[in-house]
């Protein structure tokens, strides 16, 4: 087969739900038409025509006058199955994947399968912040490492609030992060240079992206060209635990401390 004659096919099978609908009907048993029928609603000579063409691409085959699946037919629907999950997939994690690759994130496709996904949106702009602030307070005693590229006043309280509940925390911001924290933000620059379990450290290079990690739970998030939190990918992954864990540690290598930072101010 050509790749004009398998575009060809592919093109016939996505042209008409019900014949999608019926491919899948037979894949999970053979069928008669009028059982075909019943199956998706659709006319008999509706069906009796798309198992015509499905006989002419050798994707079904009659058998003691019920319609079978071939080899090539099941592979054909598994094929076609995959590609509407990833298409689905695209559609919900498009926006996070556009974000960070916006700003050269190489973040390993294989870890969207298994995250949960907040998104911001008009009806909630909010919500990927809520979000991040949710799982600072859920993970208040504990270790904390975070990558930030904007400073937010809601972020520093629940920051503050998981230190006084004995959580150690670790973050990495970018220069123009730390300049805005200490003519604007003080008192939680301040914590931050006092506190011994707060450690905070200033990279070198601008940052475009969010990371955040505590127990058994690793985030990504997405911004938008504002600066503003778009999504919030989060999942317990090894692909993206491992992914985040590794980011976080050699943005740490390259930084340096808030106070030496701050000294030169």
């Amino acid at each position: 087969m050509t790749a004009e004659e398998g575009h060809s096919g592919a093109q016939y099978l996505a042209g008409s739900p019900v014949r999608v609908a019926i491919l899948r009907a037979l894949r999970e048993e053979p069928r008669r038409p009028a059982e075909v029928t019943d199956a998706v609603d659709a006319t008999r000579t509706t069906v009796q025509r798309i198992l015509a063409g499905f006989r002419e691409r050798d994707w079904v085959v009659k058998r003691d006058a019920a319609y079978c699946v071939t080899p090539t037919g099941r592979r054909v629907h598994d094929a076609y199955e995959t590609l509407l999950t990833e298409v689905e997939r695209g559609d919900r994690y498009g926006g996070f994947a556009a974000g960070v690759e916006r700003v050269g994130v190489d973040f390993p496709a294989g870890g969207l399968p298994d995250s949960d996904l907040t998104v911001a949106s008009d009806r909630n702009p909010l919500a990927a912040v809520n979000r991040l602030t949710e799982l600072l307070r859920e993970h208040r005693d504990t270790e904390i490492r975070a990558v930030s590229p904007v400073v937010i006043q809601q972020f520093n309280e629940a920051a503050a609030a998981a230190l006084d509940d004995g959580a150690s925390v670790q973050l990495i911001i970018d220069r123009d992060v730390a300049d805005t924290s200490v003519t604007e933000f003080e008192p939680a620059t301040d914590r931050a240079l006092d506190d011994d379990a707060a450690e905070v450290y200033v990279s070198a290079e601008p940052i475009g992206y969010g990371l955040f990690r505590c127990g058994d739970v690793a985030c990504v998030t997405a911004y938008d060209e504002r600066n503003n939190p778009r999504c919030v990918l989060e999942s317990t992954d090894e692909t993206v635990v491992d992914w985040v864990d590794e980011t976080f540690a050699a943005l740490r290598e390259d930084a340096t401390s808030l106070s030496a930072v701050v000294e030169r101010v």
